[in-house]
Formats: C-alpha cells, sequence, structure tokens
C-alpha cells in the first residue's frame, strides 16, 4: 500500500524545501479577496460602517453649501436674524458628522478586532494540523512573523485602509460633481488632477509590492535568529561564540534596514507627489476663483465654498499614498498567510477507533522517505510483529532508521509502502486523536513547555488524579519535581531551560508513562541519566512495560535488557530478530555493534 501527497486541483508542486525568498507568490488583490470568508460573519457591521461613512460624506459636502447660503445671504445683505439658525445648523451638522465618525469607527475595530482573531485562531489550528514534513522545511521566525506582523498588516488594513480607500474615492467623486456643478471651469481643474495621481498610483503599486514582499520575508528571517539564539543561548555561552553569532543577527538586521529603507524612499517620492498635486490645484482654485468673482462668475459665497470643499478633498488625495501602501503590504501578507493555509497536510485523519486496545503493533513491509528524497527511502521492507505486552528493543548504528521508525506509529510521518497496524487496523484508518491516545512517545530530546511541572506531566492526560501523577513521577524517578520552589506548580521556563537534561527527559518520561497508553514509544529516552538513576528508572519501567505494548531505541547496556527481544536495524531494514544472548551468540554484525559498549557486553554475559 503506497500514500501520495494530496494536490488542490490545478496547483504545482510546492517546493518540497519549502517557501522560495527569491520566487514568492503574487501579491494581489486576490489574495485579499480570499479571505472574505473572515468578513462575511460581520457583514451587517459592514453595512453600518458604509451607511455611516455615507452619511458623513453627505453631512461634509452639505456644511460648505450652508456657509455658502449664509454668506451670500444674511452676510451679504447684513441681515442678523438667519444668522444664527444657519450658525446652528452648521454647528449641527458639525456634531453629527463627529457622532457618525465615533459609531463607525467603533462599529469598524469590534468587527475588525473579530476579524483578526479568527484569522489566528484558524491559522494556528492549522499549523497544529500540518505533518512533520512541513514544520521541518519552515523556519519558526517565518511562522511566527505570519501569525504576528502578517496579521496585524491585514487587521490595519480591514480596520483603516479597506474602508477608507472606499470613501475616500467616494468622496472625492461627489466632491468633485458637486463643483463641476457649482462652477465647470475649476470643477474640471479638480477633474484634471486624478489622471497624474492615478499614473503615479499604478507605478507605485508595481514597485511597492515587490520591496514590501522583501521586507516582511527578511523580518521573518530576523525573528528566526532571535527566536534561535534565544533557545540556543547556553550553547553559545559554552563555546564563547556570543559576538559571532551577533554579528550574524547584526547582518540580518542590517539587511533589513536597507531593504526598509528602499521601501521608506518609495514611499516618500510617492507620498510627496501626492501633497503637491493637490495643493498645486488649490493654487489654481485661488487664481482662477477670484478672477471668476471679479468678473461676476461666482459669488463670494460660491467661491468660499468651492475652496471648502476643495480642502475637503487634500486628505482624501494625500491619504491615497498611506492607503495603498497598506493595502500593498495587507495583499503580500495575505498571499504570504495563504501559502500556510493553501498546505494541505499529507497526514489526513481516519474515522475507526479501536473499542478495546490490545496494543499488537505491527510493521507489514514498511518502506520509508522523507518528503522531498523519494529516491532515498530510509527505510525498506520492514517486517516487525510487536505482541501486546511485549517489549522489542531496535538496535543499530546512528543513521539506520531507528527514530524514523518510531515516529511512523504515532504517524509523525506517513509510510510510503507498506503499512503500520494496532490490533490489525492501519494507523492511517485510525482518528489521529484517538491513535495518539493509543500510542504514547518519549524523545532522547524532550520538549518541555513554558508552564508548570503538572501542566507539563498532563499534556497527554488531562483527567490524571495526583495518585496518578504521583506514581508516574516515581516511575521516571522525577521526584525532584516536588522539590521545586513551588512544587508541581512551578513554572519550569521554556524549553525547561531551568532543569538539566536529565531531569527533562525524567519529566517527559513521567509524562509518557502517565498516559498509560496500549503502545509505548522510547526513543532512547534514558540517554541523558547518570548509571544509578538509569537503573532506578529501568527497574520501574520493567514494572510498567508488563502492561503495555514497547518499543525502544536502545543505545545502553540496560536498555537492551529491559527488552524481551532485539530487533537489528541494518540499513534501512531489520535483518535479525530475536533474544539478545541468542542475537549475540549468532549474528557477528550485533556483536560488532555491541563491542564498542563494554558495558552492554558485560550485562549480557
Amino acid at each position: 500500500m503506497t500514500t501520495s501527497t494530496q494536490q488542490r486541483p490545478g496547483r504545482p508542486e510546492r517546493d518540497p524545501l519549502g517557501p522560495d525568498p527569491d520566487n514568492p507568490p503574487p501579491a494581489g488583490v486576490h489574495s485579499l479577496w480570499r479571505l472574505r470568508s473572515y468578513l462575511r460573519p460581520h457583514r451587517g457591521a459592514l453595512l453600518v460602517m458604509l451607511s455611516t461613512a455615507l452619511a458623513g460624506i453627505g453631512v461634509a459636502i452639505a456644511i460648505p453649501l450652508v456657509i455658502r447660503a449664509l454668506i451670500d445671504g444674511p452676510i451679504t445683505n447684513r441681515e442678523l436674524d438667519p444668522v444664527l439658525p444657519l450658525g446652528l445648523l452648521v454647528l449641527a451638522l458639525g456634531v453629527l458628522e463627529a457622532v457618525l465618525t465615533w459609531w463607525r469607527r467603533w462599529v469598524q475595530s469590534n468587527a475588525v478586532l473579530n476579524v483578526e482573531t479568527a484569522m489566528r485562531r484558524d491559522l494556528y489550528a492549522h499549523l497544529q494540523a500540518l505533518p512533520m514534513s512541513f514544520h521541518s522545511r519552515w523556519q519558526s521566525g517565518q511562522l511566527l512573523s505570519r501569525a504576528t506582523t502578517d496579521l496585524s498588516s491585514i487587521r490595519r488594513f480591514f480596520g483603516f485602509g479597506m474602508l477608507f480607500l472606499f470613501i475616500n474615492i467616494l468622496q472625492v467623486t461627489a466632491v468633485t460633481a458637486v463643483l463641476l456643478a457649482m462652477y465647470w471651469p475649476l470643477g474640471l481643474v479638480v477633474a484634471c488632477t486624478a489622471a497624474p495621481i492615478v499614473w503615479l498610483s499604478m507605478r507605485f503599486e508595481k514597485e511597492y509590492v515587490v520591496v514590501s514582499r522583501r521586507v516582511q520575508d527578511e523580518q521573518g528571517d530576523l525573528a528566526t535568529r532571535a527566536e534561535e539564539a534565544a533557545v540556543a543561548i547556553r550553547v553559545i555561552k559554552s563555546f564563547g561564540r556570543s559576538r559571532y553569532i551577533s554579528d550574524q543577527y547584526e547582518a540580518a538586521a542590517r539587511q533589513l534596514h536597507t531593504t526598509s529603507m528602499d521601501k521608506v524612499r518609495l514611499s516618500a517620492r510617492f507620498w510627496t507627489f501626492l501633497e503637491v498635486i493637490p495643493n498645486c490645484a488649490v493654487v489654481v482654485v485661488l487664481l482662477f476663483g477670484a478672477i471668476g468673482v471679479g468678473r461676476g462668475a461666482l459669488t463670494p459665497g460660491e467661491l468660499v465654498a468651492f475652496i471648502t470643499l476643495m480642502l475637503s478633498l487634500v486628505w482624501p488625495v494625500s491619504s491615497l499614498g498611506i492607503i495603498l501602501a497598506m493595502a500593498q503590504e495587507a495583499m503580500t501578507s495575505a498571499a504570504r498567510i495563504l501559502e500556510i493555509f493553501d498546505t494541505e497536510s499529507d497526514i489526513v485523519s481516519g474515522t475507526r477507533t479501536i473499542d478495546r486496545p490490545r496494543g499488537h503493533l505491527r510493521f507489514e513491509h514498511v518502506d520509508f522517505a522523507y518528503p522531498g528524497a523519494l529516491d532515498e527511502p530510509v527505510l525498506r521492507d520492514v517486517n516487525l510483529d510487536i505482541r501486546p505486552g511485549e517489549t522489542v528493543a531496535v538496535v543499530g548504528a546512528t543513521g539506520s532508521g531507528k527514530t524514523s521508525l518510531t515516529a511512523l506509529v504515532p504517524r509523525l510521518f506517513d509510510v510510503t509502502g507498506g503499512a503500520v497496524t494496532i490490533d490489525g487496523v492501519d494507523v492511517r484508518d485510525l482518528e489521529l486523536a484517538h491513535l495518539r491516545q493509543l500510542v504514547a512517545t518519549a524523545f532522547d530530546d524532550p520538549t518541555l513547555f513554558s508552564m508548570s511541572a503538572r501542566e507539563n506531566l498532563t499534556l497527554g492526560r488531562a483527567d490524571a488524579s495526583d495518585a496518578d501523577i504521583e506514581e508516574a513521577l516515581d516511575v521516571a524517578q522525577a521526584g525532584f519535581a516536588r522539590e521545586l520552589p513551588w512544587g508541581l506548580e512551578t513554572r519550569i521556563g521554556e524549553q525547561g531551560m531551568a532543569l538539566s537534561g536529565g531531569q527533562r527527559q525524567r519529566l517527559a518520561l513521567a509524562r509518557a508513562v502517565l498516559s498509560r497508553p496500549p503502545v509505548l514509544v522510547l526513543d532512547d529516552t534514558l540517554s541523558a541519566l547518570d548509571v544509578h538513576t538509569e537503573a532506578l528508572v529501568e527497574e520501574a519501567l520493567r514494572r510498567v512495560l508488563v502492561d503495555t505494548t514497547g518499543l525502544i531505541v536502545a543505545h545502553r547496556a540496560s536498555t537492551v535488557l529491559l527488552a524481551d527481544r532485539v530487533a537489528l536495524l541494518q540499513g534501512g531494514t531489520i535483518t535479525h530478530v530475536g533474544e539478545h544472548r541468542e542475537l549475540l551468540a549468532t549474528v557477528p554484525a550485533y556483536r560488532e555493534l555491541l563491542a564498542a559498549d563494554p558495558s552492554l557486553e558485560e550485562a549480557a554475559s
């Protein structure tokens, strides 16, 4: 049986080495448009925003017209009685415009924050669903950048740019129409300013999208370097390479600064022209408007209203640069996020469950190659039958595929040929959540989270009682957790950096034991323990392994002796299976492998 990666119809196969920063996917309006499903639940809010925006434009246009009536009427005719009502009307319109702005922004902020929250939730859930083959290709900093900076960029556009792009275009169109109706020669001057603005905007858009993508990718690279330096701080300090790592970070930061300055210079030129064009138009309108008043073609009130309306266009036009820059960043961010959403997991959950699992684990003619290296299989025709309650140790030279073999059981990767079964059911047919309740794994490089010791222990079994936790701690010889400053409630720090390597391994082992799985996979879990602690842990593990099926990667003497049988893995395939003494006596390759470990040979004698 062979599995293949599912591809979306019509979509080219993704580079197996991950995203290519030199050839990013195009960022366009379609990228943002494909995220429109997040706006659908807020259609009511969008209608409120648009209606209040339209009402605000109407009020903004009405105020200069009332001022025109005030100047050409009572002020010109020196009639005082109508001045107060018209003045109060202008004040009321101003207050109404402020209220409409406040209401629109309140509704808008609430809707946009909900959209960002939903996108962040779905992005995180999708990242959790993607297989190990995806996470092994992508830098963590790039993922962090997309989950933070890019989502914020989209939120800012949805919360400001998208609405004001619509409002400003509508306001410019409506005001220009009013100006043409009021005095068409000057209205024509205003309308003609649109041509250079459109030309500049199209040119700006082509250049800005490229430099914006470069900035965002370099921000992700810089985040990766910062995260790696924080996680590996002990290694950096122990080798005295702080200056070397700092120089690398500084070089990446300088590159980001250079690219960001290119972006700033491009934006500055564009925004400068956008400021100049409407200001030049105002000068022309003032000049020809004064001439028109002198010739009687315009009244003073009309000129004041014309200038006021003309000045109301300065912000919509000058802000176009900000909005277009925001739109380009948002479209680039949408394209970067869609790179993740468009990545389909090749680890697809099955539908079956096992009611009464016994833990009968079998590898049936298993072939496996890592994605992107299908011509270099790691495992070839692996056959291994582990009966319920039996423990099998896998022994082999470095690079023989032992860790890859253990990763196939909980489906961190899928086989490329053959099948792995539990109680006769192919693991690919099982629900993923159910499978990972059946199988618990403890790795040689344990991962702990920045949470309390108790939370780390109960990660695989949230309903564990205090008695169960205490038993698991005893099995793993992790009693040190009780002696932490606040006991099991002590936060142990990111990656468990406050603990020693042996302590982290023991906590990870206790976490695996606590889940009480039918199948327990131990990938060289005792490598960081001293001889005395290892002996105590192994003695307790013997009692635990009686009731579960165990698959153990063994590199040390006593670990092999925990197993009922031993499987020798050579060149990606299992060549011999039997009891330790039997293999030691009859298999030269096994005996040669053990010769490098005197303690193992001594333990076997």
